[in-house]
């Protein structure tokens, strides 16, 4: 038994109250430095950081002692000091346009989960797509010493070239949203996706396809708009502008521009959307409309986000392979960190996902 302030405790006690001692000192901002450590051991400054090593240079016993008294004390390295001294932070900065979006969550399981099985750690920050504030994330990362970042949707692009040889810092690229070639990124051939989702309905024997874009300066909605119109052109089917309208990105643009499609005095029989946040937004205004999807329309998404099989009716999408596109840019970031030579531009294909939100066309006109 062990007396604590003229208290008899037991041994679990005993943990528990030193255990709470400790979250006190840190929640007071109490943090145990080297320094502590060597005044309450009786030893050097250095005696202790080589203990802390595990340095042959001091003895096995000593060596215990310290660490022991070390773990008492409550002590957690600093990865900053440690990272002055080592030249290596291991850690990666990875900026999203927003943590809410849904296409974002499998490209940062696929960063994280590579970054974790070389030792690093990754630190993550939002642009809100903000060219601004995406340099300031990209900056802010910098000074906290990350030895790569990787960012996602970029508003920025090709404008980082200046800023490698000011930060000497590695930058890659997912999906880049602003025209230009840039040195390292992974992207979705968005040409060859919006050809896919549009061709999939021509198939279906739909000859007035609408297309519900995202905003007209991201460069993924342009592409996507490119491929529609190339599946139009290679089917003999002239392209109307009437049956494009600008969306944003969001639910509500999928709703908006399904409002704007349907009073056409020849509507769209099917409607390709930018995204399936899009989409979604769509297949609500169609309902408020009092029209079936697929029976009277059909709808075609972009990603593959999770919640897409999960809609009524789920939805037939062009999917990106998120989730191998974070692996492959920190993939390309530890190659560069490790002097190698990497692939500069990685294209991946997406892939049609058919569900339930399409069907061949009647014969009959739609009343």
């Amino acid at each position: 038994m062990a007396r604590i302030g003229g208290t008899s405790l037991d041994r679990a006690s005993v943990v528990w109250y030193n255990l709470c001692t400790r979250v006190q000192k840190t929640a007071g901002s109490m943090i145990v430095s080297i320094k502590d450590i060597a005044k309450a051991a009786g030893v050097s400054h250095s005696t202790v950081s080589r203990a802390l090593r595990d340095s042959p240079l001091i003895s096995e016993k000593t060596g215990r002692r310290i660490r022991r008294l070390a773990e008492e004390m409550g002590y957690v390295p600093s990865a900053i000091a440690r990272g002055l001294v080592t030249k290596s932070t291991r850690t990666i900065g990875l900026v999203v346009t927003t943590i809410a979006d849904p296409f974002v969550a499998d490209i940062v399981r696929g960063v994280e989960e590579l970054a974790l099985e070389h030792g690093y750690s990754v630190f993550l920050c939002n642009s809100h797509a903000q060219p601004h504030r995406e340099i300031a994330a990209v900056k802010t990362l910098h000074e906290n010493r990350v030895e790569g970042v990787i960012v996602t949707s970029s508003r920025v692009g090709d404008l980082y070239l200046p800023l490698l040889e000011e930060m000497k810092v590695p930058i890659v690229l997912i999906n880049n949203q602003r025209d230009g070639q840039y040195v390292w990124s992974v992207a979705t051939d968005n040409v060859h996706g919006g050809r896919l989702a549009t061709e999939y309905l021509i198939e279906l024997g739909h000859r007035r396809i609408g297309y519900i874009g995202g905003w007209p300066q991201v460069s993924s909605s342009r592409d996507r708009l490119r491929g529609y119109k190339r599946a139009l052109k290679a089917h003999g089917i002239p392209f109307d502008s009437d049956l494009v309208s600008r969306g944003n990105g969001r639910m509500e643009g999928g709703q908006e521009g399904v409002r704007e499609l349907l009073p056409l005095s020849h509507p769209p029989t099917a409607i390709f959307c930018y995204n399936d946040m899009t989409a979604i937004g769509a297949l609500m205004a169609l309902r408020e409309a009092d029209l079936r999807v697929p029976e009277d329309i059909s709808v075609v998404g972009f990603d593959d986000i999770a919640l897409a099989a999960y809609v009524e009716p789920p939805l037939t999408t062009i999917a990106q392979s998120k989730h191998e596109m974070g692996r492959l840019a920190m993939g390309i970031l530890l190659d560069l960190l490790s002097g190698k030579e990497s692939v500069s531009n990685i294209v991946l294909k997406g892939e049609l996902i058919v569900r339930a939100s399409c069907r061949r066309r009647k014969t009959e006109r739609r009343s």
